[in-house]
């Protein structure tokens, strides 16, 4: 995109004003997307975009400007005032910036870029799923079908020398249903994505997903409201993490933890979990929602074990944190684009597997709630309380599934669900989102074997005091 002299111009006109580190992420992104409502294509969008940030560290403080201006003159005034802003020393003679290209995890070879694909072939992939999903019954009220894709093209260069080239491409597919019977409206769900092109399409069906997203929501037309009290609560893999990512991830990022907006402050080494329990970031799983070769500052994609039989070992570092404690970033810096500066965020989240079979969790729950989908959630990261949604959910009763249950929730404090899981199955089931933090949206995916709570409070509300950190993640 542009050439290492140039590079190094900007970088070193960056901090002639002073400062420690300076960094330069430039980005061309070319997406798409087709949705289908109310039995037609209602939307098709296509867009090219690029542009950089250029970002200086000066005792601890940060100075980002962004521009889509990436010829000479643009980038270099975008520097000037990104140095303006930082400046709070004198500044100190330097040697010369000279980039080296900085080596990491092999490339990702893609079998179907999304450039290669005919809107047409597009089309109609939503298009079968729309049909499939409406050809389940007269009870089948609404039908929404998305595909979007984008491959990006990433450069990253900085004052301590490193190049950094990489290239990425996401694709997501998703059916959303809505059924109604004599008044009662429900809904069903499924996505699936990855790191991945359109060969995406040779492991999932979209007629399959919006079958089994159209027969869940005629499901729960049948199902009874919810139970409402504490209880054991057994979340089968099949719900993914939302667990883990609630109870704990958003604690876990070191930005919240230095700031005092985490239950995980000064709790390092500490029991905080269940010794069956073990919490492991991995950014290097192959084909993950949230898996990358090079965060959004250049560090290689890490698997960062945060909790450890229990025992809480780790955190999830960019380098701006990573500094403050004299520590190596995990490289989970990310940022949603060239516009944002990047912060410590999750990327593939899981709850490690256990020994357990996940049949026999079930039947040794004599009373109980199985979850076997979820909806979104919310954290208060500072003292841990959570809610979050259940999309499908079924009675235990005699160590039996039951009856299906609609409305329930979950609500708890994380710190004490970890404590209080009694039961790992060896099974592991992802679900993928977007998380949003700090007003940006980042891909993330997240894992948990068959679980069982002991106690967990279903129906009701999340703890309303004092909410300086709420977190989301929305599942799309």
């Amino acid at each position: 995109m542009i050439d290492r002299i140039l590079l190094a111009e900007i970088l070193d006109e960056a901090l002639k004003k002073g400062g420690d580190f300076a960094e330069i992420y430039i980005e061309e992104k070319v997406s798409t997307s087709v949705y289908c409502e109310e039995d037609r294509i209602e939307k098709i969008n296509s867009g090219r975009e690029k542009g950089a940030g250029i970002r200086i560290l000066a005792g601890g403080r940060t100075s980002y400007v962004y521009t889509n201006d990436l010829s000479r003159n643009g980038l270099l005034k975008a520097a000037q005032v990104a140095g303006h802003a930082a400046r709070s020393h004198q500044a100190e003679a330097r040697a010369p910036i000279e980039l080296n290209l900085k080596a990491g995890p092999d490339p990702i070879h893609w079998r179907r870029l999304p450039e290669d694909v005919l809107f047409d072939e597009k089309i109609e992939h939503v298009l079968a799923a729309n049909r499939a999903a409406r050809e389940l019954g007269e009870e089948i009220k609404q039908v929404t079908v998305g595909v979007g894709d984008h491959h990006k093209s990433v450069l990253i260069a900085n004052s301590d020398g490193e190049l950094i080239e990489d290239d990425r491409v996401r694709m997501r597919f998703l059916v959303s249903t809505v059924a109604e019977r004599h008044g009662v409206i429900q809904t069903g769900y499924e996505s699936a994505g990855g790191v991945t092109g359109w060969e995406l399409l040779d492991d999932i069906s979209p007629v399959d997903m919006a079958h089994k997203a159209g027969k869940l929501a005629i499901k729960m037309l049948d199902a009874q409201p919810a139970p409402l009290g504490r209880m054991p609560v057994v979340m089968s893999a099949e719900a993914g993490g939302t667990m883990v990512h609630e109870a704990c991830g958003h604690g876990l990022e070191a930005d919240l933890v230095q700031k005092g907006l985490s239950v995980y402050r000064n709790k390092m080494g500490t029991q905080v979990a269940s010794p069956l329990v073990s919490v492991i970031d991995d950014a290097t799983l192959q084909g993950k929602y949230g898996s990358m070769r090079f965060d959004d500052e250049g560090t290689p994609g890490q698997k960062t074990i945060l909790i450890d039989q229990g025992q809480l070992v780790g955190y999830m570092y960019d380098r701006l944190t990573a500094s403050k404690d004299q520590l190596a970033s995990t490289g989970n810096g990310r940022r949603e684009s060239y516009q944002h500066k990047p912060i410590p965020r999750m990327t593939n989240t899981i709850i490690a597997a256990g020994e357990d079979d996940p049949e026999g969790i079930i039947r040794s729950t004599n009373q109980g709630l199985l979850v076997k989908k979820m909806g979104g959630g919310q954290v208060n990261t500072t003292n841990g309380d959570f809610v979050f949604e259940i999309q499908e959910g079924y009675l235990i009763e005699n160590g039996e599934i039951g009856a299906p249950v609609r409305g329930a929730t979950l609500t708890g404090n994380g710190p004490q669900v970890l404590a209080s899981i009694d039961r790992v199955g060896r099974d592991l089931g992802y679900a993928i989102g977007t998380c949003g933090k700090d007003g940006q949206g980042v891909p993330v995916a997240d894992a948990q074997p068959t679980i069982r709570i002991k106690e967990l409070t279903v129906g009701g509300t999340a703890h309303d005091e004092d909410k300086p950190a709420i977190y989301r993640i929305r599942r799309k």
